[in-house]
C-alpha cells in the first residue's frame, strides 16, 4: 500500500468531521507515553467509529474482504456493553462512519445504520461479543479470511520469531483449535475468548486469524502485521531451514515493537492515506 506524509500541524483537515490523530510525542521506540484520549465521550466515540470506518477501507484495499467474511468490532466508550460493527452485505470499501451500527451484548441492534440494511452479521456477534466480555480492557478486534492467515491457520502451529516484525508476537498469540464449522453460537465466541487469554492475537485453526487491541489503530495494524507474518513464515519455510531468533531477542524485541502505542503509530500512515484519498467514509 502506498503511503503518505502525514498532513502538517496547522493544516486544516479537508472533511469537517475528521478528527485528527494527536500522537504522543515518545512511544514508537517503546517508550512510554499514553494512548490518545478525546476531551468528551461524544468525540471519542466519532473518533473510534471514523478509525474503524477506515480499517474496513483498509481491509478492501489489502484484499481482506472474501465473500463479506470477516469483522471488526469497537467497543462504545459510554456503554462498555456495547460495540460498533459493519452491517452484513455492505462491501468493505463502501463502508461509511453513519454505516456503522451500534450492538448489545445479546445481539440487539441498538443503533442502526444511517442507509444500510440493519444485518447483523451472527457470526461477528458470537465472537466478538465474547471477545469484549471476557476481555475489558479491550477496544477492538479484528478477523477476515484473509489470504496468509487462512494458510497458516491450516498447519495449526504458532508463528515463530524470524524477523523484527513477527517478534511483536512472541508469546502474545495463541491457537484454538476446535473448529467445528462457521461460528454462530456465543459458545464457541465463548471458547476462542479463552484461547485468547490476555494475549493480542489468536490463530483460529482451519479458519483464519483475529487480533485485538487497546485502540482500534492498534487492532487493525496487528491484523496487518499478523497477517505479514504468516507470509512471511509460509515463504522462508517454503525456500530453505529457518533460524528463528533466540528467545531472549525475540523476547527484547516484542518489547520494542509489540506496544499498544506503537500499533497507533503504525496505523497512522495507513490513516493518512486512506482518510484523504476516501473523505467519503466520514459521510
Amino acid at each position: 500500500m502506498t503511503l503518505a506524509f502525514p498532513r502538517p500541524s496547522g493544516v486544516p483537515s479537508p472533511h469537517p468531521a475528521k478528527i485528527e490523530t494527536v500522537l504522543p510525542e515518545r512511544g514508537f521506540g517503546g517508550g512510554p507515553a499514553a494512548i490518545p484520549q478525546q476531551p468528551s465521550v461524544e468525540e471519542e466515540r466519532l473518533y473510534r467509529k471514523q478509525r474503524l470506518a477506515a480499517g474496513y477501507r483498509l481491509f478492501a484495499r489489502a484484499g481482506f474482504d472474501m465473500g463479506g467474511a470477516g469483522h471488526i468490532t469497537a467497543r462504545d466508550p459510554e456503554f462498555p456493553d456495547r460495540f460498533w460493527v459493519n452491517p452484513a452485505g455492505v462491501h468493505f470499501s463502501r463502508i461509511t462512519v453513519s454505516d456503522l451500527m451500534l450492538v448489545d451484548h445479546h445481539g440487539d441492534i441498538v443503533e442502526p445504520p444511517a442507509r444500510a440494511k440493519p444485518r447483523l452479521n451472527r457470526a461477528a456477534f458470537a465472537i466478538h461479543s465474547e471477545l469484549h466480555k471476557a476481555r475489558p480492557d479491550v477496544v477492538a478486534a479484528a478477523h477476515s479470511h484473509s489470504l496468509y492467515g487462512k494458510a497458516w491457520s491450516a498447519l495449526g502451529r504458532l508463528l515463530d520469531p524470524l524477523t523484527q516484525d513477527a517478534a511483536a508476537f512472541y508469546d502474545d498469540h495463541a491457537i484454538f483449535t476446535e473448529f467445528s464449522g462457521v461460528v454462530l453460537d456465543t459458545s464457541e465466541g465463548e471458547k476462542i475468548a479463552q484461547a485468547l487469554g490476555g494475549r493480542k492475537a489468536v490463530i483460529l485453526q482451519n479458519h483464519g486469524i483475529l487480533t485485538v487491541g487497546r485502540t482500534v489503530e492498534a487492532a487493525v495494524w496487528r491484523y496487518l502485521a499478523l497477517e505479514n507474518a504468516c507470509q512471511v513464515q509460509l515463504l522462508a519455510e517454503a525456500a530453505a531451514q529457518t533460524r528463528p531468533m533466540p528467545p531472549e531477542v525475540a523476547r527484547h524485541t516484542a518489547g520494542q515493537v509489540g506496544s499498544e502505542i506503537g500499533g497507533v503509530y503504525a496505523f497512522q500512515p495507513y490513516w493518512d492515506v486512506v482518510s484523504e484519498e476516501e473523505p467519503d467514509l466520514f459521510d
